[in-house]
């Protein structure tokens, strides 16, 4: 028996369109894919579209992430990506979409979604469901905007390039 179209674009939409299926570290995929999209959102409407895109992307995610642990017969599947995605978003809300900025929001990201510190982590063990899935996201990219927000105030982010610039030079 086939799967109805609701279930596949909900599918598509949870592993943010097969790279939840990587076989390797699928939620940096996700989060990865989440870099590009941050900047096009950002060059159309600054960061207010960046947090309209994460907003719709935590929306977006909870109906699909419902679906897909249905579907996975499995709470938070690794296959679930668009936690990430939104999460990922969150993070660059408070700084300038560059590039540099954009890289180490991710690498914020990836840690404080790796680490899960509270209350990301009391989220992850104690939320259920579709909400459970997104919301512990949700806060390591909050924690993330802190991070990269904080760096990139103190001049770190531009004191790092010009580390860089200079090493490369």
């Amino acid at each position: 028996m086939g799967i109805d179209a609701s279930r596949r674009l909900a599918l598509a939409c949870a592993t943010c369109l097969g790279a939840g299926y990587v076989p390797i570290a699928p939620g940096t995929a996700g989060s990865a894919l989440a870099l590009p999209a941050a900047w096009g959102l950002a060059q159309l409407g600054g960061n207010w579209a960046v947090l309209g895109g994460a907003a719709a992307a935590t929306l977006v995610g909870l109906w699909a992430a419902r679906v897909a642990e249905a579907h996975f017969d499995r709470h938070d599947s690794p296959h679930i990506v668009v936690d990430e995605l939104a999460g990922q978003l969150v993070s660059v809300l408070l700084v300038p979409c560059t590039v540099p900025n954009l890289i180490v929001a991710f690498g914020w990201f990836r840690l404080f979604d790796s680490v899960k510190p509270w209350p990301a982590g009391w989220v992850d063990r104690n939320v259920g469901g579709a909400l459970g899935v997104m919301l512990d996201d949700i806060a390591a990219g909050g924690y993330a905007a802190l991070t990269t927000a904080l760096l990139f105030h103190l001049g770190v982010v531009e004191l790092g390039l010009a580390f860089l610039g200079r090493l490369f030079s």
